[in-house]
């Protein structure tokens, strides 16, 4: 056998196919993406997840669960190979969750911050509902980061609070987006912000979003900042968990533990942001959250009727009773009209 025909041997050609192969392998499980998965969780009980004072267990056998989804980056092998994916998961662009020049930290922080939010809001539904007066009042529009590249990130700093446009209060989003919303990119917008004591006022020049390349923006990631006085403490325990779509599962899990029947010795899921009017909006991962729902054995699941959750709950519901609701008040009662449990 020639020298050459030794080193193409059929069995060096397949050694360093093999070679080849795992090392390609290696590359596409190990390197990240510009991809994300969403993964399906359990549902999570909350009775030790909240505290208030004097509260009442819940002995009859039910309880209140959220649901959220675990968001993990994609390796390239997960984005191009859907077999590999966790079952259940969804793969989305990057630029579908965190914007442009915001950094997965940041966008971290915000999830975060937009969950404490959420708890504010869900105590004082239930409280309300409960009877209590809550004095509440929009505080402005507090800063959780500034996108990187922004005129706004050399004078703007995350935990600065909003409160003026213009020479216009700004109280809400709402009131910073009508200010906005008659500029157009590259004007310039005078900013007022509290920081700390000190009240200060900037001139900033907007930039396009790159969403809507006609609509000018400050470059900031804002979240509503809300003056709230409770009549007593209320702790809750998530931790690491973000995003404001366990707001209408809160509000449930305080009734019950201020001592009213709202479960009715059902195991019960619930997903939806819910606004100080009571209202539930449309959540995100709503695939997911109702796969992990069914698979933790709940009875019944809850889920907002705005945009297409209630419709897509539904298509994975395995035989796991979908609720579809509007309002806190009309979660109420779909529970209080279920049949009696057992």
């Amino acid at each position: 056998m020639s020298a050459l025909g030794r080193v193409l041997s059929p069995f060096r050609l397949a050694s360093a196919g093999f070679i080849v192969l795992v090392a390609t392998v290696a590359i596409l499980v190990t390197q990240g993406s510009n991809k994300y998965l969403e993964v399906p969780d359990n549902a999570h009980p909350l009775a030790d997840l909240v505290e208030v004072p004097h509260a009442k267990a819940d002995a009859d056998g039910g309880g209140i669960y959220y649901v959220d989804v675990l968001l993990k980056p994609a390796s390239l092998l997960e984005s191009y190979v859907p077999y590999v994916r966790p079952e259940g998961s969804a793969l989305i662009d990057r630029a579908q969750i965190v914007e442009p020049g915001i950094s997965d930290q940041e966008r971290r922080k915000l999830d975060l911050a937009t969950m404490k939010a959420s708890q504010d809001v869900a105590s004082v539904v239930a409280l309300r509902e409960l009877g209590y007066r809550v004095p509440i009042r929009p505080g402005g529009v507090r800063i959780v980061a500034v996108t990187s590249g922004s005129h706004a990130g050399r004078v703007l700093r995350p935990g600065d609070v909003i409160v003026g446009a213009d020479d216009k209060k700004v109280f809400t989003r709402t009131d910073l987006a009508a200010v906005l919303g008659r500029l157009k990119p590259g004007d310039t917008v005078k900013i007022t912000i509290k920081r700390g004591a000190e009240k200060l006022t900037f001139t900033i020049k907007t930039t396009a979003d790159t969403q809507d390349p006609k609509r000018a923006i400050v470059g900031v990631l804002p979240i509503q900042a809300l003056s709230i006085r409770l009549p007593f403490p209320i702790k809750f325990n998530l931790r690491k968990v973000g995003g404001p779509s366990a707001g209408l599962a809160f509000a449930l899990e305080l009734l019950e533990k201020k001592g009213r029947d709202v479960d009715h010795g059902y195991k019960v899921a619930a997903t939806g942001e819910i606004q100080l009017d009571g209202s539930v909006a449309r959540i995100g991962g709503i695939k997911q959250k109702t796969i992990g729902a069914r698979k933790s054995h709940v009875d019944v699941f809850l889920v907002p009727v705005d945009g297409d959750n209630a419709r897509d709950a539904k298509r994975y519901a395995g035989g796991l009773r979908i609720i579809p609701v509007k309002s806190f008040q009309q979660a109420l009662q779909a529970l209080a009209t279920l049949p009696p449990k057992g």
